[in-house]
């Protein structure tokens, strides 16, 4: 077998998606099935359309190209499109986002959602039911993201952290900004400690909380081992890692109420509104004992994630002529001229 994953993959600390490219990558190479990062080999058996913008860094190609790619050099390839992220995330309320990626899905034969809510989210968007899809949850390496034990006695007070690689508002700074005033009060400051580690976006500083530059790799799951519980008030996050990484280090989760939060948390901490945030800290911090206990049976790891694309692309394989007769894009060539001469544009 042969996959082509259509992204660059970056070095260092560069967001939850480029992590996914990484870890597919590895598991597929495990177990002898040979990938690329490009359309250039004329045999390619399963590709990967990640990111349809192609002039955003992370992505490799389009589906524009992967048209040409299907059209001038290889028919029988086919096309998994995975999708990662949604218009809701970008406070696009025309859904615009949302419109190109359901247009670029047209070359795709099968569609992975990262989470039933972008699944949900896609549909009443316009993706059509009868579209072959299927939802995977993310998975983070549970061989980097694990506990350390602490040296000498618990700190009297909850440590708690977050990260994030992207500065964007929707990754959680309301929640933030409102737990930094929080800590301004001994009430909150003798019993609680809060770290930031990422970006900021502009103009953004703490006054009471501990800030770190962005970290990635064995240093990061260090400084997350070191606390003691995770706050996420990440807006409509469609599948996000960082809330995996901390679960995997054993730190129960305290997560807002928003996107695919509740998928990938509930079990494993509390559910928070902006409204109830100040109660749910209170209550973790009186049951952090019994949360914690939880923590080892967090089930959302990398390889798990990794088998069943793969048990996707074999079965996509197995059924291929089926699969090939179901493209609606040959007989659309309105589609296909104005998708082959125009650019990219979201």
């Amino acid at each position: 077998m042969k996959v082509s994953i259509g992204m660059n993959l970056q070095p260092g600390a560069w967001g939850g998606g480029n992590q996914f490219g990484k870890a597919l990558s590895n598991y597929l190479q495990a177990r002898g099935v040979e990938v690329c990062y490009d359309l250039d080999d004329p045999d390619i058996d399963i590709i990967l359309l990640a990111e349809p913008n192609s002039r955003l860094r992370i992505s490799a190609y389009g589906h524009k190209e992967i048209l040409r790619y299907l059209a001038m050099k290889n028919r029988k390839a086919l096309v998994v499109h995975r999708i990662n992220n949604t218009s809701e995330a970008r406070d696009d309320e025309k859904k615009e986002f949302n419109k190109f990626r359901i247009d670029a899905n047209r070359v795709a034969d099968h569609t992975v959602f990262v989470s039933n809510w972008v699944r949900e989210r896609y549909i009443a968007s316009g993706f059509a039911l009868s579209r072959p899809s299927s939802t995977i949850l993310n998975g983070s390496d549970n061989k980097l993201w694990k506990p350390i034990p602490k040296k000498g006695a618990k700190s009297k007070k909850l440590k708690l952290v977050t990260h994030h690689w992207s500065n964007h508002w929707n990754k959680g700074f309301a929640v933030y900004q409102q737990l930094d005033n929080m800590l301004a009060d001994p009430v909150w400051s003798d019993r609680v400690e809060f770290t930031y580690i990422g970006r900021l976006p502009d103009g953004f500083a703490f006054k009471n909380s501990k800030y770190l530059e962005p970290l990635s790799g064995k240093p990061l799951a260090i400084a997350l081992s070191g606390h003691d519980a995770y706050v996420t008030g990440a807006m409509h996050e469609s599948g996000g890692h960082h809330n995996l990484e901390a679960g995997f280090c054993g730190l129960p989760i305290l997560y807002l109420k928003s996107g695919s939060m509740p998928e990938y948390c509930q079990g494993f901490g509390l559910e928070f509104t902006m409204e109830t945030f100040e109660a749910k800290l209170e209550e973790m911090v009186q049951d952090w004992q019994k949360w914690q206990k939880k923590m080892p049976a967090f089930p959302h790891a990398a390889e798990n994630m990794c088998s069943q694309y793969y048990a996707l692309f074999q079965e996509l394989l197995i059924k291929q002529q089926e699969v090939r007769a179901r493209r609606n894009w040959l007989n659309n060539l309105p589609w296909v001229w104005r998708t082959l001469f125009r650019s990219n544009k979201s």
